[in-house]
């Protein structure tokens, strides 16, 4: 680890860590040799900040969410949500993926209450909280409506609300907008910016682009190929609230120039 990516550690020492996570190993043993897909990864990311994991494909980020997720069990380490190991899917963990995943034969309003009735959460009084996230995504007047009825970037505003309706402690997302068309993208980056400007949860998010990465995120996690480790850790010191306009500056610019200079021997990873 060089010596920002000391610098950023320090930092992120000196603010209570809502998910800290210690030496994180996941090996798969195939039956022929043992594929490492992480090696001892350490980070910790603090109350209300928005992490990016940015790295090439196959490095283990997906792997890394669903062990934050727990969905996997890791190999060796440990990863401490508010002081307690994830080991199982928990109810204070929310999770976004590049597909919304939506149930076709659910209306909107009830596929983001899935989380209230699957938990046994009081269904009534969620329904106002339901209607508010509803409206604070744009989506006010398509409660009723069916995923079929919705485009790609209004399916994924739904995914992204159902994972708030049970107000968890984390939020994960995997590639969330990586369907998406370019145009697409941009838009729903700025409405990811301004619903976690709203709720201020703590999120880590997954990427394979740079300027996504650098547009959303307080700091940024940067990967190694296989096996997964941390080789820099950057925070994006520009203030919010970011426009697009904000990608053309000196400041993003430079952002992006370090994460990239990472992967120069490697490549693999979108501009």
């Amino acid at each position: 680890m060089g010596q920002p990516a000391v610098i950023a550690a320090a930092r992120e020492r000196a603010a209570p860590a809502v998910i800290a996570v210690s030496h994180l190993t996941k090996r798969y043993d195939s039956g022929r040799e043992a594929i490492v897909a992480l090696e001892n990864i350490d980070f910790a990311v603090g109350d209300g900040q928005f992490v990016a994991v940015v790295g090439p494909s196959g490095c283990g980020k997906s792997t890394l969410l669903k062990i934050l997720a727990g969905l996997l069990p890791a190999t060796q380490g440990e990863a401490v949500l508010r002081g307690t190991p994830i080991d199982g899917p928990r109810r204070d963990i929310g999770v976004v993926f590049q597909s919304p995943v939506l149930f076709p034969w659910r209306s909107v309003l009830d596929n983001v209450l899935l989380p209230v009735d699957v938990q046994s959460l009081g269904r009534e009084r969620k329904i106002v909280t339901a209607m508010e996230l509803l409206a604070l995504v744009g989506l006010k007047g398509f409660e009723r409506r069916y995923p079929w009825e919705l485009s790609g970037g209004m399916q994924q505003r739904v995914a992204i609300i159902r994972s708030l309706i049970h107000d968890p402690a984390l939020l994960l997302m995997d590639e969330p907008f990586g369907a998406l068309d370019a145009m697409t993208r941009e838009t729903m980056n700025l409405e990811l910016q301004r619903i976690w400007m709203e709720s201020r949860k703590t999120v880590l998010f997954i990427t394979h682009s740079i300027p996504e990465a650098v547009f959303l995120a307080d700091r940024v996690l940067v990967m190694t190929p296989r096996p997964g480790r941390i080789m820099d850790m950057l925070d994006i010191d520009i203030a919010r609230p970011r426009t697009l306009d904000v990608m053309t500056t000196p400041e993003f610019g430079t952002c992006v120039k370090r994460i990239r200079a990472c992967f120069n021997a490697t490549g693999g990873i979108d501009g």
